[in-house]
Parts: C-alpha cells; structure tokens; sequence
C-alpha cells in the first residue's frame, strides 16, 4: 500500500492499510471529524482493514485544490 499521496486524474489518493476493522474504522471515524470541521469530505471505501481515499473539490469543478490539500495533510497527522 502507498504510504504516500499521489494524483490520479483530478483526485488525490492514498490508501491506508491498518492491523484490523476497529482500527481501520476508528481511523475513518477520526478522519470524519477532521473533514466535518474542515467542511470537505472525502470520497472513500473500507474493505476490512483498508481504507482508500479520494479527495477532489466537486464545488470546484471536481479538481485538486488547495482545500485537498490541506485535507490531506490534515489526514497524514492522524497516522503519521
């Protein structure tokens, strides 16, 4: 799994890969507030202990902003 942020298309993506569900769970729970404070949610799946990413601003014209961005760096603090 990538640990880092790449740009495919007009999204940035990154998967996370944790030990189990509760952790990958918790982890999107964790993320879900950042974004709700942050007022820029993220496009996402969880298969068991993974979780993908997509952040691309739809108000925007469905590209990479700097809202993305700092989404993302939002995100990396929370398991970096």
């Amino acid at each position: 799994m990538s640990n880092n942020w790449t740009e495919h298309g007009s999204q940035l993506v990154r998967h996370f890969k944790f030990p189990d569900f509760i952790a990958a769970f918790a982890f999107m729970t964790r993320v879900a507030m950042v974004a709700e404070k942050m007022g820029h949610h993220p496009d996402w799946t969880n298969v068991y202990n993974t979780v993908e990413i997509r952040l691309s601003t739809h108000d925007a014209g469905d590209v990479v902003t700097d809202k993305d961005r700092k989404l993302a760096a939002a995100i990396d603090k929370l398991v970096d």
